[in-house]
């Protein structure tokens, strides 16, 4: 694992960096002092967290907002992780790492239209361990990734974030959809199964030969 860094790789103006207390979530940390732009992250060696403060123009932005991070966060990872092995969500915001859970995505409305979009990964279990204690979730570094430190990973996300939200932008937000979908492990595409984001509630839609089943985000 990489030294842990208490600094933020530069970053275009547009994000106001600040680096939370130890013990204080990045969530809480960014709810607290919610402004446009702030990036709330914790510079931990066990967990990447990192919380980005937008403004939706509407709730069914809101909604959709938690794709992008997470086809951020799928991207932050690609440079590091194992190209063989299975990364992608569970829904709607659970990263998974060769099937098992390493974090995940989440938004929560802030203050004044505000939205609150983070993500946690788990870089490294605590050091002493033992192998089968958390069964169904590993740690990047369990599954063979390339050494990296929380604030790589916060600095890579944030970009792809921008680069996301810029074409969601310029291209509408389908193009978004399907990157996330092609990326979603569970539920698990399957012969005569359709899968969908319904763009005003930001709901999964699975359609199994004509029979329609709505999975809210």
């Amino acid at each position: 694992m990489s030294e842990t860094s208490n600094a933020l790789p530069p970053l275009p103006s547009v994000f106001q960096p600040v680096r939370v207390p130890a013990g204080v979530s990045a969530l809480d940390h960014a709810a607290a002092h919610a402004e446009l732009g702030l990036l709330a992250w914790s510079p931990g060696q066990a967990w990447a967290e990192a919380v980005l403060v937008l403004e939706p123009e509407d709730a069914a932005e809101s909604r959709l907002a938690l794709l992008a991070g997470c086809n951020a966060l799928a991207d932050a990872l690609a440079t590091c992780a194992p190209a063989d092995i299975p990364l992608g969500f569970a829904w709607p915001g659970g990263l998974l790492l060769n099937h098992g859970r390493c974090g995940g995505v989440e938004a929560r409305p802030g203050p004044d239209g505000l939205l609150l979009l983070g993500f946690r990964l788990r870089l490294a279990f605590s050091p002493g361990h033992e192998a089968g204690l958390l069964p169904g979730e590993t740690a990047l570094s369990e599954e063979g990734a390339d050494p990296t430190s929380a604030a790589e990973i916060t600095a890579a996300w944030a970009l792809h974030l921008m680069a996301g939200l810029d074409a969601w932008q310029a291209h509408g937000w389908q193009r978004m959809a399907e990157t996330y979908l092609a990326r979603l492990l569970d539920p698990a595409a399957e012969p005569g199964l359709k899968r969908g984001i319904d763009p005003a509630s930001g709901a999964l839609v699975l359609d199994r030969n004509g029979t329609r089943e709505t999975r809210p985000c």
